[in-house]
């Protein structure tokens, strides 16, 4: 069969994670990686040997033989960019959080639906093998009825300029990894039991010079059902990204640890290189994730997205549950100002 050809609309952080995940999987090529700066894209292009590179986003989106767009671009550029692509009629990814808030959630995926191409919402965390595992489970009735979720996502802080900025990104810490948590919660209970009201904090607690936004959060889900789950959320986090999930049911429990309790660990002297994503240090005791794109699900996802287009189906993650996950942010964000249970508007 014919591989499905990609543009890369972006290369920077999560394009990189992209390109990994893509590299391990058949029936695709990258043909161009489009980017607002042609000093990142020429690098970028050459070590993921993509023929292409181009600073003319218009001239990208009006090729006629690329079958599928990821945007792996800044929060601010998601709105303007997908529209262009449903405008077009275009196959398109977005990584997450879709947007800055569910209004403009609501446009992209409103647009990409009259489109009639795909569209696909790249949440790693229900693609991750360890999730994906823990919705098997589930599904087979191995813990009973879910009844409380816990997440936890954590870091020492965002990777780039951009991301302190909460007025392009639409938020902090809650906002940029809430996203994760939030998903992980519906996966677990079932994306039939809609989250209905919720309860948030946040405050800034170290970066006080970075960024306006918080960079600590708590955020506490109700569902229809009456199940409960609560998600941690930080930007001051040492020692790499910890990322973990709880889900306890009525006849049993799941736990999954993708970042602590990895099969390896080292003890050096000296720089041993690349370690886990927002990796404090490289050297002394460290716990090497190998594997990263497969582990967080960049690989699970772009698999999934790639085969949807080859067979013409819809994918698992759309443009529809980013707007839900962005409509529950900013239940949360009216929750942290208001310091009370807030009911989700959809």
């Amino acid at each position: 069969m014919k591989p499905v050809r990609v543009a890369m609309l972006g290369s920077g952080f999560v394009a990189e994670f992209y390109m990994q995940g893509l590299s391990n999987v058949n029936g695709q090529e990258v043909v161009v990686a489009y980017s607002r700066s042609q000093d990142r894209a020429r690098p970028f292009a050459k070590k993921w040997a993509i023929p292409e590179t181009s600073g003319d986003l218009d001239a990208v989106i009006d090729r006629t033989d690329i079958d599928l767009y990821v945007i792996a671009l800044p929060n601010e550029a998601h709105l303007p960019v997908s529209l262009k692509l449903s405008k077009a009629r275009r196959n398109q990814v977005c990584t997450k959080p879709l947007a800055r808030n569910a209004r403009e959630a609501k446009a992209m995926f409103d647009a990409a639906r009259k489109s009639g191409a795909l569209h696909g919402y790249a949440e790693t965390e229900v693609f991750a093998p360890a999730c994906v595992k823990a919705r098997e489970i589930i599904r087979a009735g191995g813990i009973g009825r879910v009844l409380w979720v816990r997440s936890r996502e954590s870091h020492s802080g965002p990777h780039s300029a951009h991301f302190w900025d909460a007025k392009n990104t639409g938020g902090g810490a809650m906002n940029d990894l809430g996203c994760h948590t939030i998903e992980m919660a519906r996966y677990a209970f079932g994306k039939e039991d809609r989250i209905v009201e919720v309860m948030a904090w946040g405050a800034r607690l170290v970066h006080h010079k970075k960024t306006k936004a918080e960079d600590n959060a708590l955020l506490v889900l109700k569902f229809a059902s009456g199940g409960i789950s609560h998600c941690e959320l930080s930007w001051t986090t040492r020692g790499g990204l910890d990322l973990r999930n709880e889900i306890h049911g009525s006849e049993g429990s799941i736990f999954t640890d993708v970042t602590r309790g990895t099969p390896i660990r080292s003890f050096t002297s000296k720089s041993s290189g690349y370690v886990v994503e927002k990796a404090d240090l490289d050297y002394g005791w460290t716990q090497p994730l190998p594997e990263e794109a497969i582990a967080y699900g960049y690989h699970g996802e772009m698999k999934h997205f790639v085969e949807c287009v080859r067979d013409g189906k819809a994918p698992r993650e759309t443009y529809e549950d980013g707007w839900i996950v962005n409509s529950i942010l900013d239940a949360g964000y009216r929750s942290m100002r208001s310091k009370k249970w807030v009911r989700v508007r959809y």
